[in-house]
């Protein structure tokens, strides 16, 4: 029988809508901004990064967490006497930056958050150096400054033996016409951008088949490697890719982090749109792996994982090939996968070689 990321325990639509509700009460504190000679840009709220617009750029803030998948990093320590915190504070930096660039905002200051259920934790001091480290690697990858953070111990809040990792970024958008405002039209071209992997995505899922799986996180792969190792893999940062693009002045009408949601995400802007993806490479093997000992269908599985797609930029298709270039020269690899179209008022992702259609009301994310 398939199992889908509700089995698990998480179910998008009661966070969706508990979200929805903070926008709207959040939505109220907005007059604040007024004493300090700041304001809201139009429809920002639902979007992955906040603004703030001063007189001469943006501000842009995000707060994330990692999710679950240090724990996966946790039972692999238990099982193979490694750490993979390294890749762990790449992946929570990770988790931020890639929200914060879908507004056109680099990253300048990134703070982490690590709760813990006691100071026990920070005794395996090779553990905690790899997660200093790969937090460290992930500003770096960001151009950014690791500007501080908070580490209390919540005692009969979090469990002992586990740690609770998030945190936020501040960036700016200079000049103001960098900003990715979700000027979307009939026809653009969607480029894709590669993930490395699961990155930081629906490891309660991934977590509740180790236990089904005979070896758990041992359990082999038909590429050779364990399932819990290749879980592991350090998340893609985008960042140099959006930067690149506003070196070369190469507008990018929007942009979106797949991440929660899967495929979804691609229409988390307001407006109705068809995306239609008529290219689809076929997923890394960890994404199969997961299909086939799940099972998964691929309904739940693209509308759950990113299946090896990190990141979307929607350009004009005359920009299409140089937006594709461009991302490869920052290390990723890239593809022309689809287009956008109007459909009346209709809103939807459609995937046709894979039979595939999420309408608008799988994603309420506003």
């Amino acid at each position: 029988m398939s199992i889908s990321y509700q089995d698990s325990g998480v179910n998008y639509d009661v966070l969706d809508s508990f979200k929805r509700s903070c926008q709207r009460s959040a939505a109220t504190t907005t007059n604040a901004l007024k004493a300090h000679g700041l304001s809201e840009p139009a429809s920002i709220r639902g979007e992955s990064a906040y603004l703030i617009e001063t007189p001469d750029d943006f501000l842009a803030h995000v707060e994330e967490g990692l999710g679950t998948k240090n724990l996966v990093a946790d039972a692999m320590l238990r099982l193979t006497g490694r750490s993979f915190y390294r890749a762990i504070g790449i992946d929570t930096v990770a988790t931020m930056v890639n929200d914060l660039v879908t507004s056109g905002a680099l990253p300048i200051s990134i703070a982490m958050h690590a709760a813990v259920g006691s100071v026990k934790w920070f005794e395996n001091e090779a553990r905690a150096r790899d997660l200093a480290e790969g937090f460290a690697e992930g500003c770096r990858l960001s151009n950014a400054v690791w500007g501080g953070g908070e580490t209390p111990a919540l005692k009969g809040l979090v469990n002992e033996d586990a740690i609770v990792l998030a945190g936020s970024a501040l960036g700016r958008i200079r000049p103001k016409t960098h900003r990715i405002t979700g000027d979307v039209r009939d026809g653009d071209a969607i480029v894709f951008l590669a993930s490395s992997g699961i990155q930081t995505n629906g490891l309660t899922l991934c977590r509740t088949l180790a236990d089904r799986l005979p070896g758990g996180y041992g359990t082999p792969m038909p590429d050779g490697r364990g399932f819990g190792e290749a879980l592991l893999d350090p998340s893609a940062i985008y960042v140099r890719f959006v930067a690149a693009c506003q070196e070369a002045d190469l507008r990018l009408h929007y942009a979106a982090h797949v991440t929660g949601h899967g495929w979804r995400k691609l229409m988390r802007l307001n407006e109705p749109f068809v995306y239609r993806i008529t290219e689809v490479h076929e997923p890394p093997c960890i994404f199969r792996f997961l299909c086939e000992a799940g099972p998964l269908d691929p309904r739940e599985a693209y509308g759950t994982f990113n299946m090896g797609v990190g990141f979307a930029a929607y350009v004009r298709p005359g920009d299409a090939d140089r937006c594709v270039s461009i991302a490869r020269r920052t290390g990723h690899e890239a593809w022309v996968a689809g287009n956008v179209r109007t459909e009346g008022s209709r809103k939807a992702v459609e995937v046709p070689p894979l039979g595939l259609t999420f309408e608008g009301d799988t994603l309420q994310v506003r």
